[in-house]
């Protein structure tokens, strides 16, 4: 059957199935669902379908089974490696409308929600209950809890509470052939069978899409404060985090930005940036049960990483602290205002080998004439290097991508490290897959593949190095 009355046959049994208010071919629109915030890609799909219910998601998929009509799960649009991007065409499945959330359970202290819902959102819901749901991406005011699901998201409290595995006990998911499964729920323990919450969690989209999920909370801690320490170099920096974590102190965030992300920072909010000319900064939150032990923690902090207590700017206020993490919160605004086109990698290495890692490149960056900005989570080694291209020509850029994200990965992975700690492999790191992992563990991955998606029409063209009709 010619490609065109597939889409058209497929496009009529949606319609037929939904109703044409949730089915959309409109060319305009379709165009909005061709990128997410990855740099520079875009791929148009030929339907959009904006499910509102489970049983809305099971038709779609049933229907694009059995046409084997790729379809693309997207959340909020959010992620940056083009895992919402339809790249083979087809049908885009938003989940945008499934944004309910259904319960705040705070006897059992858990949460339901739908995959639509801004993570945001969920944490002030659970706040409002005295609460708290810990995972918070950097895009937290406007990324979905099932882009994190796909992803399995992190976020700056990752080295006190854990990412967004940490804390799914349950999941609704519906299979490729539009079979819907129930896994885990409002339990805290589990050993019946195989984990498939945990098979799911990370997958990107290409084994199911997820329709309801079950959040473990906890308790809201009831003091919190936000710190700054400056350093005069990176070094300093990492061994401080070093030094505080020795001394079983545990904060609830350990941030670090570099020099030329502090200066590209200051100079994009107008200097509103606490000690801009400093080498490096660590942004710290630290919560406990009361005051003084919180402001002990700071004092045990400041005395590790042998700062005068002058220069930890310690936030007395929500306007202070906003003060603080404005800077970190809006690196990735002032990197798209410098230039619109750049590359973002997300590795991860050992904590104490950071300012290694970073220091090599940011040398072979430098050499190559490319202008970097480094931060990230530095309490669990997962840095972020963002390559900007500025004014380059377009195909010698494109000519140098591949050969940057290959040094950038061997040198992490070199360290004990791997390609990525949050954003996920996508579309952007399939061909870089191999360096990371065995054979072995792929083929295993494209088995699991297989097992869930058998005709293959779930993300195509995401996460493996190969066809994926391979």
């Amino acid at each position: 059957m010619p490609v065109n009355s597939i889409i058209q046959k497929a496009l009529n049994q949606l319609e037929q199935a939904l109703g044409s208010g949730k089915v959309v071919n409109d060319e305009f629109i379709l165009q909005r669902y061709a990128r997410d915030e990855t740099s520079n890609l875009s791929c148009a799909p030929d339907i959009v379908v904006r499910a509102e219910n489970t049983e809305d998601v099971s038709r779609v998929l049933r229907i694009c089974n059995d046409l084997k009509m790729p379809v693309t799960p997207r959340g909020a649009g959010t992620g940056v490696t083009g895992g919402a991007v339809p790249v083979q065409g087809g049908v885009v499945l938003s989940l945008e409308k499934m944004n309910r959330i259904l319960e705040i359970d705070r006897e059992n202290m858990m949460a339901v929600v739908e995959p639509g819902v801004i993570t945001h959102d969920l944490q002030q819901a659970a706040v409002s209950r005295g609460l708290m749901y810990p995972p918070d991406p950097a895009s937290l005011e406007s990324c979905s809890i099932g882009g994190n699901i796909a992803e399995n998201a992190g976020g700056p409290r990752a080295v006190k509470y854990g990412t967004t595995k940490d804390y799914v006990v349950g999941l609704q998911m519906v299979l490729a052939d539009g079979t819907i499964l129930d896994s885990g729920g409002k339990i805290v323990k589990n050993a019946t069978g195989y984990n498939l919450c945990g098979i799911v969690l990370g997958s990107e989209g290409t084994l199911a899409v997820v329709t309801r999920i079950y959040l473990k909370l906890i308790a809201l801690p009831p003091v919190t404060r936000d710190i700054l320490i400056p350093f005069n170099t990176m070094e300093k920096a990492v061994a401080g985090v070093n030094a505080i974590l020795l001394q079983k102190i545990v904060p609830a965030t350990i941030e670090f930005m570099e020099q030329d992300a502090i200066d590209l920072v200051s100079r994009h909010v107008d200097g509103a940036v606490p000690f801009s000319d400093a080498g490096a900064h660590l942004l710290i939150q630290v919560d406990g049960e009361t005051e003084d032990m919180v402001f002990g923690m700071i004092r045990r902090i400041s005395d590790a990483v042998r700062v005068d207590a002058e220069k930890v700017l310690v936030a007395d206020s929500a306007s202070q602290s906003n003060r603080i993490w404005k800077a970190r919160r809006s690196i990735r605004e002032a990197i798209t205002a410098r230039s619109p086109v750049f590359l973002a990698e997300d590795c991860v290495v050992p904590r104490a080998v950071i300012h290694l890692f970073l220091n090599a490149l940011k040398a072979y960056l430098g050499s190559s004439g490319l202008f970097s900005v480094m931060f990230g989570h530095a309490g669990d080694g997962n840095v972020h290097i963002d390559v900007l291209k500025e004014d380059m020509d377009d195909d010698r850029w494109q000519e140098m991508i591949p050969g940057i994200k290959r040094e950038i990965y061997a040198r992490a992975i070199d360290l004990g490290g791997t390609i990525t700690g949050e954003h996920g492999i996508g579309l952007l790191r399939k061909d870089y897959l191999p360096m990371a992992l065995t054979d072995p563990q792929i083929m295993l991955q494209q088995r699991i593949k297989k097992a869930f998606d058998p005709n293959m029409i779930l993300n195509p063209g995401k996460i493996f190095p190969f066809s994926d009709s391979a």
